[in-house]
């Protein structure tokens, strides 16, 4: 298997950010093409207009020692599927921003925590929430291990909860359309080609 990449947190004082306004319409995200490349910018209001705009984003998909994974609802407040279940943290890199910076700010802003994290896996989707808009994206998807209890920023998470593999699993079959299209693709892609992280070694060190 190949090595993961890890990532270090950013190193500085943790704030509390419970209600933090941490997103707007009008930044700048990357536009890129097909394989990732970068071919402009764009507000992520446009990306979303339509069939979306293809753009860089990432999951970030958080586990406890125990074996159980932290999955946020999204804020009522969202445009594309307000309230449906998701993974632990997801958005974008700004543009100019590196990714490594954008995740890590990202789990900061939205959780209150810090943790290393190690890619996965990428792909691209498209995906179309009623008559709002869309998300297409190239997607790349974080692991990360943390018992810290999360503090939620009211602006972008509803709820939060820890599941286990099997109870997730047992949500998405009975369940499917409360989910995020995206968190329902890493998830089937993770449980079929991720099998070390679900064989109780969620804490093992990857250096």
């Amino acid at each position: 298997m190949k090595p993961v990449e890890l990532l270090k947190p950013l190193m500085k004082e943790r704030p509390v950010r419970i209600d933090r306004v941490v997103s707007s319409r009008d930044e700048l995200l990357i536009v890129v093409d097909e394989l990732d490349r970068e071919i402009g910018s764009m507000t992520k209001a446009r990306c979303h207009e339509g069939d979306g705009v293809l753009h860089r984003a990432f999951s970030l998909l958080l586990f406890n020692t125990a074996g159980e994974m932290l999955l946020q609802q999204r804020s009522a407040t969202k445009e594309l599927w307000p309230l449906h279940w998701s993974n632990s943290c997801c958005s974008h890199p700004r543009h100019g921003e590196s990714m490594g910076h954008a995740i890590h700010r990202r789990l900061d802003e939205e959780l209150g925590l810090r943790t290393e994290l190690s890619f996965l896996f990428k792909f691209r989707y498209q995906a179309r929430y009623e008559d709002v808009g869309s998300e297409h994206e190239v997607c790349s998807v974080y692991f990360g291990v943390s018992d810290e209890p999360p503090s939620p920023n009211r602006h972008e998470i509803a709820e939060s909860r820890w599941l286990s593999p099997v109870e997730i699993d047992e949500e998405l079959r009975a369940e499917p359309a409360r989910f995020t299209p995206w968190f329902a693709m890493e998830w089937r892609r993770l449980r079929a080609g991720h099998a070390e992280l679900f064989d109780n070694r969620v804490g093992v060190d990857y250096s």
